[in-house]
């Protein structure tokens, strides 16, 4: 079993940055990725940014490629999500996953609100 506890979320203007982070506990995370999602109001929950986890390669959706970086430490059983350059549209509900094999997220946190005003 993995649990997953994001934090950092919160209000920023545009053009600010957040950092959000997220901790695996349970089990030393040996898994397939983790990845970060978002869901904004009346939308379905969006891919935004993955890392292998045995490469260390990351992947991101096209909206946020160039702005967010997906980053880790193995040693705290952590990944980051550092958000720059922010947009109004870049609100939402930001929950981290975690996949043991590939094909299917398996484990989820709570979620982190995250607000950018215009």
């Amino acid at each position: 079993q993995v649990q997953l506890v994001e934090s950092g979320g919160g209000l920023v203007q545009a053009g600010g940055s957040l950092r959000l982070s997220c901790v695996a506990s349970g089990r030393t995370f040996s898994g397939f990725a983790m990845g970060w999602f978002r869901q904004a109001p009346g939308k379905e929950r969006e891919f935004v940014a993955s890392l292998r986890w045995s490469t260390g390669s990351t992947y991101y959706t096209n909206s946020v490629q160039g702005r967010f970086t997906i980053s880790r430490d193995t040693a705290k059983n952590a990944v980051y999500l550092q958000m720059n350059s922010l947009k109004p549209e870049d609100t939402a509900v930001y929950s981290c996953a975690a996949s043991i094999t590939a094909g299917a997220y398996n484990y989820w946190g709570q979620g982190t609100q995250v607000t950018v005003s215009s």
